[in-house]
């Protein structure tokens, strides 16, 4: 069933329309079979992601749906074209070429899988991942939670405090926006082209599905640049080129985790082919498509805008070389913008109210000149049309000016600019760490001298794609508007800069033009290739440590262990992000495995408002439990906590250094424990504590557990806290069993000091060896907390110390002391 559906949406539609004897087939006959079904698809998933967009928004997605819709289109064109649905012997057979596309099929494959585990809230994957499964479960866009519209006004407070923002009310996960704390209305931070494809993976075949979305789209990426590049420069530089970016680590990063810039890569590559296809071969059917493609891009990223201003101008600039832009090329385009004008001024106006910012700053002074030049640029290439002087005139010196201008750009980005003022040095420096850590500088120099060769020689066979490369880089490289994580900062160069880089590189190994003075064409052949030999080499090798790695490979386990202890009639409180890591399982929970979650706002909520709170939805829910991992202060007498049950993991995660490549795998850990909530309990005794276990709620700023020795422990910070639950009159002593850890010589000595409420115990100097310390508790102290019924803090007060620094281990904890247990007598 699940490739019967593959086939109807990826392929049916595309191959349908391909074949319509409309806009003069037989051009399209004539096109090498290999990129004819390149088309088949890449209109397969136009049309798809429009339908499933179109439904999504309308309230009514579902994958029978979809299927449903794209089969109609498929039946209803070929019936109105009577089913002559044949290209005839027009049609070009598969030849030898065909092996090309094949083969990078085959070594995209084999590095793209498998995909990452990132279903983790927290950061822009696990948004993305769990957007589009939101899609798949309840068809649509903005999504109605019943548990953001169950909590009444008075508690909100509590989870999702309102921002007094006019674009959204306040924030249900971390880049999920509330729209409407009364209708429940929530939705995703990011546009939903990318997450609509991944609602396709996940109703293929599931959570796999979903996770392999990314690798599809890079796939369709290398052949949209193959295709581009072949038209442009040729097979064998294309393929080259092609070759290389699945080699290069950034390409095998963003292959295998969530990102839009991967998406982007394929749509943009396939825009700028059907572009050149319809302005400069003049072939009739791709001038729509390419319409079509540039203006669904718009609902992918907002930075897709660059690559339409890029084709506007090589119109323009086309106009005075004779190049007319077809009619049909509007319609489709201009449907899009009006539609991406009402989804970023409705859905989405949260989205953009950062570019909506920045842009109302800028005087109107600048527009009016910005208006002016390219009022006056475009009416030069009109009269141009119309005067053959001014139109040779441009055809001539438009691309060597455009020459200078590269070159002296890239000469002051790699060594004249440097970071000052209100210039980070993340910006300042961002062409020099493209070329250093992924692209390498001798394939930089080897990109430009190929921009050099192309734009002398082949500028209008497809100024398009050139100039789109040129704009995108310029654009980043001044700004990378990114904190520079690595491999996360790279991101930023995987939709265009990154591919088009490399066409430049294979142009300027495998071409060769002839001056009047000199002859490229030394280059070509051997030492070319040799070049392109090394630095595939060069990319496989820094590529080859992230491909056994599968990022938060076995989480997925993990949080179906957690949800199936978590029924579905439960509501679970999870701490805030304040607190620990905890919160990013509270995503998924909610939004992959259908739970009832909501996060507490800060670590120290109000606990008059949560124990009414409870008091208002207790009889709603079958249990409403808590998840935390030692950071919140919510113990009081009008309510009680049971451990209900507990686990400790770790997943891998590649470093994300600042500034500096990323080399490692760390463990990401995880140590949550699950209470339930219930009334108040009687006079239990003395208090007690074993730490380290069901200790989540009576802890706050210690280290996570561990087990030493047979012990459960946590490591103190220099300040961590301890809440003591009850305190009776005649308690008079309270008492840790502590150990220094074996602290090594050039570190401090490891003193405590110990202060009950706001008064201080004493201090004692921990030693080797966990062994009890016992501070005396004033009369006064005792009856005073007593009285009041509420939970005492304990405060312990650690000279610290640091392994990293200390001895140079990979342990950058600041480091007090483990505590074992504490008890009160």
């Amino acid at each position: 069933m699940a490739i019967l559906q593959a086939f109807i949406i990826g392929w049916l539609p595309g191959a349908v329309l391909l074949r319509l004897p409309v806009l003069d087939r037989p051009r399209r006959a004539a096109l090498a079979a290999e990129e004819r079904a390149f088309w088949a698809v890449v209109l397969s998933l136009t049309v798809s992601l429009s339908f499933l967009l179109a439904l999504a928004a309308a309230h009514r997605y579902s994958m029978g749906r979809l299927v449903a819709a794209d089969a109609i289109l498929s039946a209803g064109l070929a019936a109105l074209a009577r089913f002559d649905l044949r290209f005839g012997p027009a049609a070009r057979r598969p030849g030898l070429a065909a092996v090309l596309p094949i083969a990078l099929l085959m070594l995209g494959a084999s590095r793209f899988f498998p995909a990452a585990e990132y279903v983790l809230g927290g950061k822009d994957p696990g948004v993305y991942m769990n957007e589009g499964i939101e899609i798949a479960q309840r068809g649509r866009l903005v999504i109605v939670d019943p548990v953001v519209s169950s909590v009444p006004a008075f508690a909100r407070d509590l989870f999702f405090p309102s921002y007094h923002n006019d674009d959204y009310y306040s924030v249900r996960f971390m880049g999920f926006f509330v729209q409407s704390p009364d209708t429940g209305a929530v939705v995703g931070q990011f546009p939903h082209l990318y997450p609509a494809s991944i609602a396709i993976g996940y109703g293929l075949d599931g959570l796999t599905g979903a996770r392999d979305t990314t690798p599809c789209w890079a796939l369709l990426g290398l052949l949209a640049v193959y295709f581009a590049g072949a038209r442009w420069l040729g097979r064998v530089p294309a393929a080259a080129a092609a070759a290389l970016l699945a080699l290069n680590v950034v390409q095998v990063w963003f292959a295998r985790y969530p990102n839009s810039e991967i998406a982007l890569q394929a749509l943009l590559f396939a825009a700028l082919l059907a572009n050149a296809r319809a302005h400069v071969d003049g072939d009739p059917f791709f001038a729509p498509v390419a319409g079509t493609l540039l203006a669904l891009m718009l609902f992918l990223r907002l930075d897709s805008a660059l690559a339409i201003v890029a084709v506007f101008a090589s119109l323009t600039l086309g106009l005075a070389a004779g190049q007319r832009p077809k009619w049909t090329f509007w319609p489709p385009f201009l449907t899009g913008v009006l539609l991406a004008a009402w989804y970023y001024s409705g859905p989405m106006r949260a989205y953009v109210a950062l570019p909506r910012g920045l842009l109302a700053q800028v005087s109107w002074e600048r527009y009016a000149a910005a208006a002016i030049v390219c009022a006056g640029v475009a009416i030069v290439c009109v009269w141009a049309m119309r005067r053959e002087n001014i139109s040779s005139f441009i055809v001539r010196w438009a691309p060597p000016i455009l020459n200078v201008i590269v070159i002296a750009l890239t000469v002051y980005a790699l060594g004249l600019r440097h970071p000052g003022g209100r210039l980070a040095s993340h910006d300042a420096y961002a062409l020099r760490t493209f070329a250093q850590f992924y692209f390498t500088v001798p394939a930089v120099i080897a990109a430009l001298l190929g921009y050099l060769l192309i734009a002398r020689g082949r500028f209008w066979q497809d100024t398009a794609t050139l100039l789109t490369i040129t704009l995108f880089a310029v654009v980043f490289f001044y700004k990378i508007r990114i904190v520079p994580e690595h491999f996360w900062m790279a991101r930023r160069f995987v939709s265009a800069v990154l591919p088009g880089g490399l066409l430049l590189v294979s142009a300027a190994a495998l071409m060769g033009v002839r001056g009047r003075w000199f002859s490229t064409r030394l280059i070509r052949g051997p030492i070319g290739i040799v070049f392109l030999v090394l630095l595939g080499y060069q990319y496989a090798r820094a590529a080859k440590p992230i491909l056994p790695h599968v990022e938060y490979a076995g989480i997925v386990q993990h949080l179906e262990r957690l949800a199936s202890i978590v029924h579905h009639d439960d509501l679970l409180i999870v701490e805030s992000r304040n607190s620990s890591e905890a919160h990013v399982l509270a995503l998924p929970l909610a939004y992959i495995y259908d739970r009832q979650v909501l996060v507490l706002a800060s670590p120290v909520p109000d606990k008059a408002t949560f124990g009414a709170y409870l008091d208002r939805i207790a009889p709603k829910y079958q249990r409403v439990l808590f998840l935390g991992s030692g950071g919140t202060d919510l113990l009081s007498p009008r309510w009680s906590v049971h451990p209900v049950a507990s686990d400790r993991f770790q997943v891998p995660e590649y470093e994300s250094p600042l500034n500096a490549y990323p080399r490692s795998v760390h463990p990401k850990k995880f140590d949550y424990g699950i209470y339930e909530f219930g009334p108040p309990d009687g006079d239990p005794g003395r208090f007690a504590l074993d730490i380290g276990s069901y200790d989540d709620l009576n802890v706050l700023r210690f280290n996570a557990k561990e087990t030493t020795e047979g012990r459960t422990i946590r490591w103190t910070r220099a300040r961590s806290y301890l809440f003591v639950t009850r305190l009776h009159p005649d308690d008079r002593t309270v008492t840790l069993w502590m150990s220094n850890g074996g602290r090594p010589p050039a570190a401090p000595a490891a003193r405590v000091i110990a202060t009950l409420g706001d008064v201080v115990l004493g201090s004692a100097e921990v030693r080797a060896g966990f062994a009890p310390y016992s501070f005396a508790i004033p009369a006064a102290v005792a009856a005073s907390a007593a009285s009041s019924g509420e939970p005492v803090r304990l405060t312990l007060e650690t000279v610290t110390w640091n392994p990293s620094k200390v001895l140079g281990t990979g342990d950058d904890r600041d480091l007090g002391v483990m505590v074992d247990r504490v008890a009160v007598q």
